[in-house]
Order: C-alpha cells, then structure tokens, then sequence
C-alpha cells in the first residue's frame, strides 16, 4: 500500500519558513508564519495561561476523558465570548475541537451529513486550508468575490453580486473579523446585508472566527458574529483559541451550531457529538480547561483582556507606523489601507515578482501573495520593510 503513496503538494508557508530559516543574513525579516510574535521575536505564553496552569496543577486529580463534546462548561464559556447574549444559548450545540481548523473540518463533516452534494462558498482570497479541507473532503466549492487588489479593500458590490449564486442549503463560509490573509473587513452594515442575503437564499453561514480581540476589541470582533446569529435562523460557528489565548500547540478551539428552536438542539447537539467520535473521539481537554478557568475567574480573564488588549495596541501601533513610514517614502497614500486593516495580517498588493525581490534583495520573507504577517515587525523593522516595499513596488 504505501509504496503506491503520491507525493503531496508542499505547503508554500512551510517551504517559505525552511528559505527563512536557511537565509544567512542577520537581517532577514519573516513575515510569512501565521502566529503573534512580541517585540523580540517570542510567542510568549499569556500571564493568565501561566496562572492557571499553577492552580490546574494544584487542583487537577485525573486525567480521565471528559464527555464526547468536550467539557460542557468549556461550551459555556465560549458561547458567552463569541456570543454574548445575541442568541438564547439554549439553541446553541456546542463540542470543543483540535484547534479552530478542528471546528471548521467538523462543520464541514455536519454539512457533508446533511447533504453530500452541498456546495462550500469561500472568499476569495481565504486561508488556504479552507480550500483544501474542502477539496480534500469531495465537496463542491466555489468562491465568492471579495479583495479589490487595487485598492486593497473589500469589493463588496462585487462580492454581493457574486453570492447571488447561492443555492439553498449551500454553505457560506464567512471570516467574523480580521479577515485572512487579507486584514481587509466587512462593516456591520454589510455583515447585515450578506446575511439578508444568505437567509433570503436559504443557505446557511459558518463563521470562521479566529482572531477575536486582535482586530477593534473582543466585543467588538465579535460584533458581526453575533448580528448574523440574530438575523438567521440557523448558523455555525467555528471559534479558534490559539490566537486570543496564545496556546496554538494545545489545540484548542470550539464548533457551536445555532438550530432554529430549543426543541431541535438535542439532536443537533447528539449529532455534534457523534461527530466527534468518529473524527477522534473525546476532544483534547487542557487548552480547553486553561480558557475555561480564565473565562469564568474574575481575576484571571482581568488580566487575560488587559495583555490581550496590550497585544492588539501593539499590532495596531505597527500597523500605523508602516503605514506613515510607506507615506513619507512614496510621497501618496497608497498604503494608507494598512492602518485600516485589522489582525495580523494584511495583503499589501505587491505581485509574486516584487515579493521575491523583496525577500531576495532585502531577506524579507513574506507570502507570495503579498500576506505579511504584521506581528512579525517591530519597531526597528518597520523602517527596513517601509523601504524594501517602496523601492520595489512601483
């Protein structure tokens, strides 16, 4: 059998991160892996984290499963973070997951149980994973308009236009903030619109939410999420607590679906379940013990909101100062879009020619569609980026 094994197609982050790695040059920026780094380059572990892996330490007597949807008061929490209170949480089913990429490889396994032949409507651009989970799961996929790659926002006429293909029982795949790999985002009013749209077609949405608190604020990324569960009757949602949490290696992250009535959440919920169980049986449980101790501790979520919020100023302090240092250099507000963007990354329209400049003439690494993870600069690097992109974007 496994002499009978194809080679797989390289993923293009992790070759770009082995170029990274190999490049002798002192200078040599990447911008190009998907996680938060601080000032010096770490990925440090949240001071919340650390605190409640001391009391988990103290506290924890086993190790034994927990329950086929995770630990229910995991659920809980999460459904107050992502939702607040835009929906009664009595139709909201909830199972914890591998990571966000869990949550969003089990919406996709719900939809394909419900209808083998649906189709899978994604951005375009998104998170390449996406495309290739779908792909790689046999389901019909098709992409909607949404990146202006002239103007670096989102082209929401066009993107409107093209969702009026949308079929009954299709699957919408939305970001809920701090669009990737654009950092290009919908406003309320227009989250407002597409759902119109999705509940007037029939479809159902499912909201891939990965960055909560990294964008405008933790209410706030989460804002869109919550007026597209009051607006249609049935949603998914796909939360992710690598990024706000900073435990991208514990793989922690939540898939809630949202049924039209209370009465039909016992069997949307048992069919969660089951999923579950043919996918991996019982969820991991630490990352999501950690998250669940902070939400539900007044002093650790206190103290978990003000380093998140410390990170969120952080990024949005680079986003500016690039921007300013792009202004001065090309004397036009062309990259004035890079403030307005919002999360970690941003698609700065460079072409794959002038990133490969850039990252040959400059050691800057970055993907070849121009995604630059912000959070991979700081305040020195700034200026050596602002003058790589303006020397060779022209």
């Amino acid at each position: 059998m496994l002499s009978n094994l194809k080679p797989q197609p390289a993923d293009k982050i992790l070759e770009l991160m082995a170029l990274y790695q190999n490049d002798p040059r002192d200078t040599k920026i990447d911008l190009g892996v998907g996680i938060y780094k601080n000032a010096e380059g770490e990925t440090p572990v949240m001071r919340a984290i650390k605190a409640a892996e001391k009391q988990l330490w103290e506290v924890e007597t086993t190790k034994k499963y927990t329950a086929l949807s995770g630990d229910p008061a995991f659920g809980a929490a999460i459904k107050t973070l992502v939702l607040g209170d835009s929906v009664d949480h009595s139709r909201v089913g909830a199972i914890a997951t591998p990571g966000g990429t869990g949550a969003v490889r089990q919406a996709l396994e719900l939809a394909k149980l419900v209808d083998p032949e649906t189709t899978i409507w994604t951005s375009n651009p998104t998170w390449p994973n996406h495309v290739s989970i779908i792909k790689f799961m046999g389901l019909n996929h098709a992409e909607y308009a949404y990146f202006d790659e002239a103007s670096c926002t989102v082209d929401f006429d066009a993107m409107m236009e093209s969702l009026k293909a949308v079929k009954a029982g299709d699957v919408v795949l939305l970001h809920g903030c701090c669009h990737n790999p654009t950092g290009a985002n919908l406003t309320l009013e227009q989250y407002g619109l597409v759902a119109d749209l999705i509940a007037e077609k029939g479809a159902i949405a499912l909201v891939d939410i990965a960055y909560q608190g990294f964008g405008d604020g933790l209410e706030e990324d989460a804002a869109a999420t919550r007026l597209l569960a009051s607006k249609l009757p049935e949603l998914l949602i796909a939360s992710s607590c690598s990024k706000n949490f900073g435990i991208y290696r514990e793989r922690t992250g939540c898939l809630m679906a949202i049924s039209e009535t209370a009465e039909q959440t016992p069997v949307t919920q048992g069919t969660l379940n089951f999923l579950n169980r043919q996918n991996y049986s019982f969820p991991p449980d630490h990352g999501a013990r950690l998250v669940t101790m902070i939400l539900t501790d007044e002093a650790l979520k206190a103290d978990w909101m003000a380093e998140l919020e410390e990170v969120r100023l952080g990024m949005l302090g680079l986003r500016q100062q690039l921007s300013d240092e792009l202004k001065r250099l090309t004397n036009s507000d062309r990259f004035d879009f890079i403030a307005r963007h919002r999360g970690m990354f941003s698609r700065i329209g460079a072409t794959p020619e002038e990133v490969l400049k850039i990252r040959e003439d400059f050691g800057i690494y970055m993907v070849g569609d121009s995604r630059m993870n912000i959070a991979g600069l700081n305040a020195e690097t700034v200026p050596l980026l602002a003058e790589a992109v303006a020397k060779t974007c022209k």
